[in-house]
């Protein structure tokens, strides 16, 4: 008899039970955080959930006497101290809890009877798992007395609970959550390695991670997205992690199309996924469409409807949705079998009659988890679907569809985010009700980033009203989005698999992401210069020949590899405002990649703005002892016009709240474009090339040139650094994140 539970919460009253009464139980912490404990029968294949109902079993088969009661009445009175039990694990209630205890033992020595019962290793385990919680309270010494010595005269007349099972289930000395020393498993060795489009490769966090139950050569995995938008963050880290362990234990990967829902997929979507996909370095064994499984959906729907285990309902949504939330049963719950197949008819055919109705599994109306409650299970849609046409006019949902795909195409592990946590139940229970195979849920925390809207819903907003210039807009956090900003696909991997497959949900910061980038960019990217068009001003040198000349410098003076580039030297050269309204009369001051020079006249306007500067170069100057160093263009018929794009969240809140709109705070201005000339070496930049422009930041060519009038388009990438007003060459630009 397996137990399968949770990792971080044990139920330590049921391992506790079944040792005492000598009752063989195989530990399998491998279910997600959150789920209920549950015994599975290898002999029969039946199974059993939840805590106080695995200690009602354990109490019965027991050969401990009186260990669930001796009688009727005792047995009830176990039942009402195991669920008494649940309050100890309730933080606020766990001193009201030990007090209601530590009353009902002033005359008594076990709770329920004369000898230790499930009910006393529900109590006991409770205040043990509580760890510190309750150590706090026995060196008291003063408080619950009777409590105490109830607790001592348990744990040594039944020494078992403490040799092996403490240590193993509730951290040292108390502290801490508790900690599950899981069964030894083959050694496996990681892969820990992806590799990008080009070749690269970008290794895991040092910090190892495991698929519970996984072995080599088994494992069977899918990347499941619905074709109705392209590839985000988001989904990059499931697709990533799903790739990472499919390396891992040397198993498949298969890419699966959620195309159930024509309403909102195109064939655009899926060759645009695939793309990112790539774009990523992930490999897979087979692509795959949940719309192939169709015909064997319906039959399995139209079985549970034979079985009872689903009806057709004609509820009108509103009123569907309100009953599921009051726990209220349908009035068609109850239909026969003729009325639901009769319906479920209307309902292939799409006619008026079907349209009013859906199918409906029968669960439990009063679970606490609300997906439990009779989720729908197929909707009519008369919209041709993208692969199959006009086919079928009902298609499946989601929960419905994705326990039977996985069942039936061998997956063991389906990786989804925690935020679908309460839906696992839902899950696995649906796979119950269809008699299929096993399949184990593998939870993750969702990658979650400040400013940033990762719904493809209110993503698909943006694009339909024209906030942006598509699905691959920088703005966007799509992965073609992101590419185009100037992120690199080695730092997207690299900041993803450093999240792991951590079940902890965090709100991330843009600016690790962005410094990543700029590690793997700066050591290579081509150094170019610009100047703002905005009263731009020039700097005469009247010690200088009026006849140009050249140079041939390196693009960047640490990387051969970036080439290089001619550089223009006049006695007329382009400075920005800003850094000319920061120089004084006789001040000396260092033109980058050229000399000194020492300022010997300023022509303001008469709103005091610097117009033209007069100076005599100064090549015997120390650039040490300068203390501005200005980038500088020689003025020429070759200079490029560009437009310098700097870019904001589409969102001004970090976080929106549960019922907040995202539409109720917009950002007003995501987009601002700064005239500027730059270097006649940006003409040879070729699409998607990142440049840094001296003194200006890092840069990723959107518009390569194309003819003089038209300008270079330059987008600003982020650096990851704060600063919202850094001066930008006589412009305050906000180049944060």
């Amino acid at each position: 008899m397996r137990l399968l539970f949770a990792a971080d919460n044990p139920p330590l009253a049921v391992i506790v039970a079944a040792k005492i009464s000598n009752i063989t139980v195989l530990p399998d912490p491998s279910l997600p955080s959150g789920s209920n404990p549950c015994f599975i029968f290898s002999s029969s294949g039946l199974k059993l959930q939840g805590t106080n109902v695995l200690l009602r079993y354990l109490g019965r088969v027991s050969l401990l006497p009186n260990f669930y009661g001796q009688n009727a009445l005792e047995s009830v009175k176990i039942d009402e101290w195991l669920d008494h039990s649940c309050t100890l694990s309730i933080g606020s209630e766990f001193e009201n809890g030990c007090k209601h205890v530590d009353s009902y033992l002033s005359l008594r020595t076990f709770l329920v009877g004369h000898k230790l019962s499930v009910a006393d290793i529900a109590i006991w385990s409770g205040l043990a798992g509580s760890g510190q919680r309750w150590e706090s309270i026995r060196k008291l010494a003063k408080k619950y007395l009777n409590l105490i010595r109830w607790f001592d005269t348990v744990a040594e007349e039944y020494k078992v609970l403490l040799d092996g099972v403490l240590p193993s289930y509730v951290g040292k000395r108390g502290v801490g959550k508790p900690v599950v020393v899981p069964a030894k498993e083959e050694n496996v060795k990681a892969k820990n390695a992806v590799t990008n489009e080009k070749g690269k490769t970008v290794s895991w966090a040092t910090h190892d991670i495991d698929l519970p139950d996984a072995k080599v050569g088994e494992v069977c995995l899918r990347f499941a997205p619905e074709p109705s938008g392209y590839l985000h963050l988001g989904h990059s880290k499931a697709a990533l992690l799903n790739y990472y362990f499919a390396k891992k234990y040397d198993g498949l990967l298969y890419i699966r199309f959620d195309d159930t829902n024509p309403s909102k997929e195109s064939n655009e979507f899926v060759d645009n996924i695939l793309n990112d996909i790539k774009t990523l370095g992930i490999e897979w064994d087979d692509i795959k469409y949940t719309s192939d499984y169709f015909p064997d959906l319906l039959g399995m729907a139209e079985r549970l409807i034979l079985e009872g285990k689903a009806y057709i309902d004609d509820t009108p949504q509103e009123l569907m949705q309100k009953e599921r939330m009051d726990g209220i049963e349908s009035k068609s719950r109850n239909n026969t079998v003729t009325k639901n197949m009769y319906l479920w008819k209307e309902m292939i055919q799409g006619s008026d009659r079907g349209q009013q109705c859906c199918l409906r599994g029968k669960l439990d109306m009063q679970a606490q988890n609300k997906s439990l409650r009779d989720p729908v299970y197929y909707r009519c849609n008369l919209v041709p679907h993208h692969r199959v046409g006009e086919e079928y006019k009902i298609y499946p949902t989601y929960d419905f569809a994705c326990p039977f795909v996985d069942a039936s195409e061998g997956i063991t592990h389906a990786l989804r985010s925690s935020e679908y946590h309460d839906r696992n139940a839902q899950y696995y229970r649906i796979l119950e009700d269809m008699g299929l195979r096993w399949v184990q849920v593998y939870e993750f925390s969702r990658l979650n980033m400040v400013y940033t809207l990762l719904s493809k819903r209110q993503l698909l907003w943006f694009v339909v009203e024209g906030k942006v210039d598509g699905w691959d807009d920088p703005r966007f956090p799509t992965v073609q989005g992101l590419v185009r900003r100037g992120l690199k696909i080695e730092a997207l991997i690299q900041f993803i698999l450093e999240q792991g497959a951590s079940k902890n949900v965090n709100l991330m910061e843009w600016d690790k992401l962005w410094t990543i980038n700029k590690k793997m960019i700066d050591p290579f990217c081509a150094r170019h210069t610009a100047v703002v068009e905005k009263r731009r001003v020039m700097l005469t040198l009247i010690n200088v020949s009026e006849k140009p000349f050249f140079r041939v410098l390196p693009r960047h003076k640490k990387c051969v590899d970036a080439g290089t580039k001619i550089t223009t030297y006049a006695n007329q050269i382009w400075l920005d405002n800003g850094d000319a309204s920061l120089v004084t009369v006789d001040e000396e001051i260092t033109l980058m990649d050229w000399g000194n020079a020492i300022i010997k006249d300023i022509i303001k306007d008469e709103y005091g703005i610097v117009t033209h500067l007069t100076g005599v170069l100064h090549p015997e100057g120390s650039v040490k002892t300068t203390k501005l160093k200005l980038t500088w263009l020689a003025e020429m018929d070759k200079l490029v016009k560009l437009s310098l794009v700097e870019l904001d969240h589409l969102i001004t809140k970090k976080k929106l709240e549960e019922n907040e709109l995202f539409i109720d705070v917009l950002n007003p201005c995501t987009k601002k474009e700064i005239p500027a000339i730059g270097d006649s070496n940006i003409r040879d930049l070729k699409l998607g090339e990142i440049i840094q422009l001296e003194r200006k930041g890092y840069f990723r060519c959107d518009v390569p040139f194309v003819t003089p009038s038209m300008p270079v388009v330059l987008i600003a990438i982020p650096d990851g650094r704060r600063n919202k007003s850094k001066p930008y060459c006589g412009e305050v630009l906000d180049l944060s994140n």
